[in-house]
């Protein structure tokens, strides 16, 4: 059961103020729309009566910083079957949107507005490489049944990822107040489990890579890398084992935390222990050893914290301070995986003229 939400007038004889839907039910989709935070979590509409693939239109569609997606539909006039089996339908069909299908149906919902960028200056990040991995289905409503209580909660109770959220409207003389509750708390709700599907990610092209030249003073520096043509990483299994993944042939963009996209290059050979790398300079092969460098590329002693080291011939670098940066491109702390973010792909094409590059 939902908590019963009561409002007094305290500025003289205590006076309590009576619910009224009538007019919350026509206003109530504008009112999210315009401030999808009332329904108490940061969201970002994604699309506004989007039409699915039978016909039906969901209210409001939206995403969360954890690239959730949220169905939120109202239920105006309809039953508490109705409703329900409307929202179950349209969670059918949302767990099937790929991250094309979600990024052009925001497009028709903010034409001229890129959703990377969006994203960015609604949560403060860029979004995650895997869209709706899970979504949340929501019924919002102005008044309370035990029908919809009673199905939404049982539903709830098998893992379906359903909630009402149940809105009161108060007015006192000319002004209006607005309330908000759940049938069921946070801690009851379920989501849909996270299966990883590689559907909800952006397809890879199966050239281009990440990577995050991650600099420590003493330790790794981009003033070397660019100079002899390399990426590394090391300091624990899980950096090296990723920078080892890179192949041969593979095209990387390299980002620098706090600075920016620095470089692109072509990954020229497999990973090797810093101290058994041999680099070409100048058309002979050094060991990395007997080069000048500006860092040690040492780590605590163990088996698995060596620096391991990837030959780059650089198509084209930056100083670090020139490092390219602008919302909604894709960063990540792993030292390498897959770029499949467009977006990145797009800018990062423009600001480094890449085409010209790859033809001559």
């Amino acid at each position: 059961m939902p908590t019963e939400l009561g409002l007094w007038r305290v500025d003289g004889e205590p006076r309590r103020l009576s619910p009224s839907g009538v007019p919350l039910e026509s206003r109530l989709e504008d009112m999210i729309e315009r401030d999808p935070t009332i329904l108490g979590e940061p969201l970002m509409l994604v699309g506004r009566q989007v039409q699915t693939d039978f016909g039906k239109f969901i209210d409001l569609l939206a995403v969360d910083g954890d690239g959730r997606l949220h169905v939120l539909e109202l239920k105006r006039d309809k039953t508490p079957r109705e409703v329900v089996a409307q929202a179950l339908d349209y969670g059918s069909w949302i767990q099937e949107l790929t991250h094309e299908r979600i990024l052009e149906i925001f497009g028709g919902y903010r034409s001229g507005v890129r959703f990377e960028q969006a994203f960015e200056d609604r949560f403060g990040v860029s979004p995650p490489e895997e869209l709706n991995a899970s979504h949340v289905l929501t019924v919002v409503a102005s008044d309370s049944d035990p029908a919809t209580e009673r199905i939404a909660s049982y539903l709830v109770s098998y893992g379906v990822p359903i909630n009402v959220a149940l809105f009161r409207y108060f007015e006192d003389d000319a002004r209006s107040y607005l309330a908000r509750t759940w049938l069921v708390t946070e801690s009851e709700t379920a989501e849909t489990p996270s299966s990883r599907r590689q559907r909800a990610k952006e397809p890879w092209n199966g050239l281009d890579w990440y990577v995050t030249f991650g600099e420590e003073s003493g330790i790794r520096s981009w003033d070397d890398a660019m100079r002899y043509g390399f990426v590394s990483a090391g300091g624990s299994e899980w950096f090296s084992r990723r920078l080892r993944a890179l192949p041969e042939g593979g095209r990387i963009s390299v980002y620098i935390p706090r600075s920016g996209y620095v470089g692109v290059g072509v990954v020229l050979g497999e990973a090797r222990p810093v101290d058994e790398t041999v680099l070409t300079v100048n058309g002979e092969a050094r060991k990395m050893r007997e080069l000048q460098l500006h860092a040690e590329y040492r780590h605590a002693p163990g088996p698995d914290n060596e620096e391991w080291v990837v030959p780059v011939r650089w198509l084209v670098t930056r100083p670090r301070a020139d490092g390219f940066q602008e919302k909604g491109l894709f960063a990540n702390q792993a030292p390498a995986c897959k770029l499949r973010n467009r977006f990145t792909h797009d800018r990062l094409a423009e600001h480094f003229n890449l085409d010209a590059l790859n033809e001559a």
